[in-house]
């Protein structure tokens, strides 16, 4: 098994093997004000671009923002207390998805979807030496104004991007949480043949 940082070791125990990406991505706040070359920054959307979709529909977009002038756009639709650490984040990320398939029915499983595209990405971010805080304290009809976004369309999150910096870069209210937060156990969502019917209870 693959040694893992002391800050996962503390925080995140799986009970049964797995690859150690899925341990080791977490949303940290604290930010570097360090630009991510473009090529790097591509491949996270690449990631996203290859996850699974309903009826191969694709429906997620992404709204992105990397200048100043870009990130000073979307500040003001972001809750206050999210504001004060992804500011310094460079990229920032509108998550939407189209609620309608091609000939205007409702696309049931858009936003199912688009989580999924949000998954890769975040994991390629890991792979990719970044890290990603995906929000979703916003006000979302600022958003839609601010960014155009038409009505069929549902908006999902805010995703910070970028490099990690240190703990003490952050507000003392959040550098006790600028820990990898741990998970419930199997058998609190994992159920046999019927809901609330956990494996154990099976046997």
């Amino acid at each position: 098994m693959t040694t893992l940082p002391t800050e996962i070791e503390n925080n995140r125990q799986p009970d049964h093997e797995i690859n150690p990406q899925f341990l080791t991505r977490w949303s940290p706040r604290s930010f570097k004000e360090q630009e991510v070359p473009e090529n790097v920054l591509l491949s996270l959307f690449e990631a996203a671009r290859w996850s699974p979709s309903g009826s191969n529909l694709q429906p997620w977009r992404f709204i992105i923002a990397r200048s100043i002038e870009e990130r000073a756009k979307f500040h003001p639709f972001i809750a206050a207390g999210n504001r004060e650490w992804c500011e310094k984040a460079p990229v920032l990320a509108v998550l939407v998805s189209h609620t309608k398939t091609a000939n205007g029915n409702t696309n049931p499983s858009h936003a199912f979807d688009a989580g999924t595209s949000w998954g890769y990405l975040a994991l390629e971010a890991a792979n990719q030496g970044l890290i990603t805080h995906a929000m979703g304290g916003f006000d979302r009809q600022q958003a839609r104004e601010a960014l155009g976004v038409p009505e069929d369309y549902d908006i999902h999150a805010v995703i910070a991007i970028g490099y990690r910096g240190p703990i003490d870069a952050l507000a003392d209210k959040f550098q006790e949480r600028e820990v990898p937060s741990n998970r419930q156990p199997l058998d609190s969502f994992l159920f046999a043949a019927e809901f609330g019917k956990t494996l154990k209870n099976e046997k």
